[in-house]
């Protein structure tokens, strides 16, 4: 036969409670930088939009051309597109440098197919920002970089970059803006979108 009344349950002190509660979340603590990816075709500012972005961040900047082995840049200074195998060893080293820079950063990186970003996001979380406009604003582009600049991208490999490019329409961690507006602006654009989807 059970006692009557039953016996009341054990009590626990406040000082013992209190010492198997986690420990509160500060409210105050600042929210870790985000890595960032400025992507697009050749000619769109990643190098350009993604310095400033970085600055306003106080982040690390990295141009992904840096990382391109010779082998790819003797290729793209020919006018010969880069296949899958050509990229995928760059990407790997692209994805290693954003794990090592888990404080946050800003890479420049074209990212045109939907598997080069997958091969990126295995950094962890990152957000990508695809930088657009038109074929002719491009072109233009392209070629008064090529009339002032020795950089390896021709302007004859445009439209292989813009028929390579994968839509991010599906990509939650993905969003657009318009070369259309200067450099200044589409950062403080990127820096409104990003604050509203940290």
């Amino acid at each position: 036969m059970l006692p009557w009344p039953p016996p009341l349950p054990k009590t626990v002190s406040p000082s013992s409670n209190k010492a198997q509660m986690p420990a509160p979340i500060s409210s105050t603590a600042k929210p870790m930088p985000p890595r960032i990816v400025i992507m697009g075709v050749s000619g769109c500012g990643k190098s350009t939009v993604g310095s400033l972005l970085a600055s306003q961040l106080n982040v690390p900047f990295l141009d992904g051309d840096d990382f391109h082995p010779d082998a790819n840049r003797q290729k793209m200074s020919e006018g010969i597109p880069l296949t899958d195998a050509d990229r995928h060893p760059w990407l790997e080293t692209l994805a290693q440098q954003l794990q090592q820079h888990s404080n946050g950063c800003v890479l420049a990186c074209s990212a045109l197919k939907r598997s080069y970003r997958d091969t990126l996001r295995s950094a962890g979380p990152l957000h990508f920002i695809l930088l657009e406009g038109s074929h002719q604003l491009l072109l233009d582009r392209l070629t008064e970089r090529s009339a002032t600049t020795d950089h390896f991208m021709p302007s004859s490999l445009l439209q292989s970059q813009l028929t390579t490019l994968e839509d991010i329409g599906s990509e939650p961690d993905a969003f657009a803006l318009s070369i259309q507006s200067p450099p200044h602006s589409i950062v403080q654009q990127a820096l409104s979108h990003l604050a509203h989807h940290a």
